[in-house]
């Protein structure tokens, strides 16, 4: 299948998929998480598919492509690191952090295969 649009790439599809769930489910959050947890993970959330884009954008380069994509699974990990805060400060019940947890790892997987084996996604 040939992709000619970074909102074709199901990793992308995916990260948006993720920073919906974690708006959605961000909101109910106390209101002095506002400028802190919420924000930090709604940011990185969506990050994470601005990053892809700016990705998409680079294909004739491999290094900057490849770097774009390195900086959309960096902030993936920010978004662990933030649903275990969350997850420890009791904002997320068990099943929605096991839920996030595992689209994140799938994002990541995706990511780190894009990374691993850039030339197909290339312009030549």
């Amino acid at each position: 299948m040939h992709i000619s649009h970074f909102t074709e790439l199901k990793v992308y599809q995916k990260s948006c998929d993720l920073a919906a769930q974690i708006f959605a489910i961000s909101k109910r959050w106390p209101a002095e998480e506002r400028y802190s947890l919420t924000d930090q993970i709604r940011r990185a959330s969506r990050s994470v598919g601005a990053n892809i884009s700016e990705s998409w954008g680079k294909r004739r380069y491999e290094a900057h492509f490849v770097s774009k994509l390195t900086d959309a699974d960096g902030e993936n990990h920010e978004v662990e690191h933030w649903l275990l805060t969350a997850q420890r400060d009791g904002y997320l019940t068990e099943a929605e952090f096991e839920t996030l947890l595992e689209q994140k790892r799938e994002v990541g997987r995706m990511l780190g295969s894009m990374i691993q084996n850039p030339a197909s996604f290339l312009l030549h």
